[in-house]
């Protein structure tokens, strides 16, 4: 038996490493435009390659990647305060509160990143529904 023949290569479109473009929130497939206008919106499109970025919707995924990360790291840092030292609770307005305002501030726009690169990594397309049963016709509930 003889093997089949190969066809031909699949294309693979070119990106940039997912994690380096991410932390510089730049854009995934070629790694040199801002992703980012502003604080924390998505550009229209590219102006290093022309990618366009209507794919790109994280919605509330970065923040609450964000949340949960910074939200364990923040209370350890309180328990770890707490119980290491009893500090009154000024003290923990001081140094917990701001800790966890930098780490949500600081790591946002780069999770927000993240998504968008991810969801070009992964070809993202918005969801299309089509019914393949005919669900509830001829109940007698209706």
């Amino acid at each position: 038996m003889t093997p089949p023949e190969p066809g031909p290569e699949p294309t693979e479109k070119p990106r940039a490493d997912l994690w380096k473009v991410s932390l510089r929130c730049r854009c995934p497939r070629c790694g040199e435009g801002p992703l980012l206008k502003g604080y924390l919106t998505v550009r229209e499109a590219c102006p290093a390659c022309g990618l366009d970025y209507s794919f790109a919707d994280p919605a509330d995924g970065p923040a609450f990647f964000v949340m949960s990360i910074v939200g364990v790291i923040g209370m350890a840092a309180l328990m770890a305060l707490e119980l290491g030292l009893h500090p009154p609770f000024w003290v923990h307005l001081l140094v917990t509160l701001p800790l966890i305002l930098v780490l949500c501030l600081g790591s946002l726009r780069p999770f927000k990143a993240w998504m968008v690169a991810e969801q070009y990594a992964r070809s993202a397309a918005p969801p299309e529904f089509s019914s393949i049963g005919k669900h509830g016709e001829g109940s007698r509930w209706r």
